[in-house]
């Protein structure tokens, strides 16, 4: 009989075949000690095996002997793997391998497995050997490994491994999916050599502070490999090793391009409501300055007769609306002052707005607009919708000074919640988009981000107040809405704005009584102010109208006259910010002393805030006009107040 190994060798034993297998086990068990040796029959049934084979299966050596290998089989393999196994030992090969067995107790071992078939002459396997070796710890080892790179790959962010020639050896797919590379592009890459933006002496700055420390964090830009800008939150540990000698780099990369928007989206609101109070102090006390001479001037033009007086009055006037005018914008700036809301088809805004910049545009800009024909209702004061419209039509016409085309489309959009996560005042629901395009020079990125900033400008000094567009923002925002903004340089610049749609609830504004410079009759109106000018011109005008008047410079002046003289006085119209008694303080105390009174409201600020919850009649912003004053009055006398004999 002739006994082969596996390969090509061959053997002529002196002694018996199973005795010499005999002798090759224990041989085998004599060099190593760590083996775990078992040999079977062709059937499969154990024939020996040595003492680790009993200690790592549990098992004592009768109750295995004599057994079908399967005894010590876990379940872990799937059948065609079995069957392979047995295929290669059966043909006369050695098969090495892993397998998971099972031990006694139920417990699960893994062995590093060579089984040898030993043949007889006739190339037929008649015994088969399994020396195996314990590898246990470094399957878990490895299964850790496993379930923590799929958690790596989980993850959002990005995760890289260097070596300590910063040489990316691991890369996740949080990496992948930030920056477009996949893994088998940078494997073994320089590091700095696909992120760019590190060969800016970052890595320098790394082995610098690595040189102290074990730890290093920074802001990066960083570039994607279709070439976008990111920001990343880049935090870098050098790994030691068990002997406490550097041995890899562990860099995490947070994406922070969304958040760093955010934070220059809160920055911006918080500076523009700071500048917003600002302003609104100011436009307050420009509101008090332009009363009197608004009111004064208006008196004069009554009264003028020579043709120089009545064009000059006629240039203060002009100039005094456009001031109130520009306090009105800084105003719905500082305050996003409501206004009244009706329904309003946007169409006709669109078509009007047209019209007046085809009168007034140069002929060098071509005018397109395409409005949907079943475009939806808003409820909107129009006013400030044609301000807005009107704004940014103009910005396009500076954007154009050789000329091109303006486009502006309306049509109907369904904002879903993707969308309205784009921008932070955004809601999902049914919009109007007015999109208004231009061919113009377009806008670098720094620029871009600026252009609702009160007070920015890029026109020359006298040519632009800067408040155009961020009031334009703030009606917008007051009226529920929001507006992108794209442009690029050479490329021209598009702005898209969305106004929700209305409710059932919006309504047609009433229709006012014409009392155009109305007259009184003898009726006494106590009016308090703590501007003196203001009184003064408030009073004459009165007085020249057929009104008597009262003038009290504070609340608790006006307090004091009325508690006196309520039998006499007709009306009270009351400025809402005064020291020692404001106007919300009178007016309660006058509504204690006669709840039947007629009060106006006066500010220099919109109405509300201060007004709120305050019963009044009626509410006047400053600036207004000596005939909307005497309008205002006249409508209240005639139509409200008390019936007694010294309210007519």
């Amino acid at each position: 009989m002739v006994i082969r190994t596996p390969m090509t060798a061959t053997i002529e034993p002196k002694t018996p075949a199973r005795d010499l297998l005999k002798e090759l086990a224990d041989l085998k068990f004599a060099l190593d000690q760590a083996a775990i040796v078992a040999t079977t029959d062709q059937q499969g049934r154990i024939t020996y095996v040595n003492d680790k084979f009993c200690e790592i299966s549990k098992f004592s050596r009768d109750e295995l002997l004599g057994q079908d290998h399967r005894l010590i089989n876990s379940g872990y393999h799937d059948k065609e793997f079995i069957r392979n196994i047995w295929t290669t030992i059966s043909n006369g090969n050695v098969w090495r391998g892993e397998l998971c067995n099972r031990a006694k107790d139920g417990s699960i071992y893994w062995v590093d497995t060579t089984i040898v078939p030993f043949v007889e002459a006739s190339g037929k396997p008649f015994q088969y050997t399994a020396i195996r070796y314990e590898i246990t710890e470094r399957k878990l080892a490895e299964e850790r490994i496993r379930q923590q790179a799929s958690l790596l790959d989980k993850a959002q962010d990005a995760i890289l491994v260097c070596d300590l020639q910063y040489r990316i050896l691991y890369w996740n797919k949080g990496a992948e999916n930030i920056y477009g590379w996949l893994i088998a592009e940078v494997l073994g890459r320089d590091i700095d050599k696909v992120l760019p933006a590190l060969s800016n002496g970052q890595v320098d700055q790394v082995r610098a502070a690595f040189s102290e420390n074990d730890e290093w964090s920074s802001e990066l830009k960083h570039s994607t490999k279709d070439g976008r800008s990111i920001d990343v939150m880049s935090r870098w540990t050098l790994v030691r090793n068990e002997r406490d000698q550097p041995d890899y780099i562990l860099v995490t990369n947070t994406d922070i391009t969304e958040q760093k928007k955010s934070e220059a989206h809160l920055l911006r609101s918080q500076r523009m409501e700071s500048i917003g109070t600002l302003a609104g102090g100011i436009a307050h006390d420009l509101n008090n300055i332009l009363s009197p001479i608004l009111m004064s001037v208006e008196m004069l033009q009554l009264s003028a007769v020579d043709p120089a007086t009545k064009r000059w009055t006629a240039m203060i006037r002009d100039n005094a609306e456009r001031g109130a005018e520009l306090v009105k914008q800084v105003l719905t700036f500082a305050r996003g002052m409501e206004g009244e809301r009706v329904s309003v088809q946007v169409k006709h805004l669109i078509k009007d707005l047209v019209g007046v910049l085809t009168e007034t545009l140069p002929r060098s800009i071509q005018i397109k607009f395409d409005i949907a024909p079943d475009i939806w209702v808003i409820s909107a004061d129009p006013t400030q919708i044609h301000q807005v419209l009107m704004n940014l039509s103009i910005n396009a016409r500076d954007a154009m000074p050789t000329g091109g085309i303006l486009s502006i489309k309306a049509e109907n959009r369904n904002i879903d919640k993707g969308l309205a996560r784009a921008d932070l005042d955004g809601k999902s629901g049914p919009y109007i988009m007015i999109v208004i395009e231009d061919t113009g020079t377009g806008m670098a990125p720094e620029v871009a981000s600026r252009i609702f900033d009160p007070f920015f400008t890029t026109k020359e000094l006298g040519k632009g107040t800067g408040l155009g567009l961020s009031t334009a923002l703030t009606i917008l925002r007051s009226h529920g809405g929001f507006v992108h903004v794209d442009s690029e340089p050479g490329r021209g610049t598009r702005f898209t704005i969305y106004l929700p749609v209305a409710d059932s609830e919006a309504h047609a504004p009433e229709r006012s009584i014409d009392l155009q410079y109305s007259r009184g009759n003898g009726q006494l109106v106590l009016v308090v102010d703590d501007e003196k000018n203001i009184r003064d011109i408030t009073s004459a005008t009165l007085q020249q109208f057929g009104y008597e008047a009262l003038t009290a410079s504070n609340g608790a002046e006006a307090i004091e006259l009325f508690s006196r003289m309520s039998d006499k006085i007709a009306i009270v119209l009351t400025d809402m910010v005064m020291p020692v008694a404001d106007g919300p303080t009178a007016i309660r105390a006058l509504r204690e002393l006669d709840p039947d009174v007629p009060i106006i409201a006066v500010s220099g600020l919109p109405f509300g805030g201060e007004s709120e919850g305050l019963d009044i009649d009626a509410f006047l912003n400053k600036p207004y006009s000596a005939e909307l004053l005497l309008k205002t009055v006249a409508k209240i006398l005639n139509t409200g107040g008390s019936q007694n004999g010294h309210h007519s």
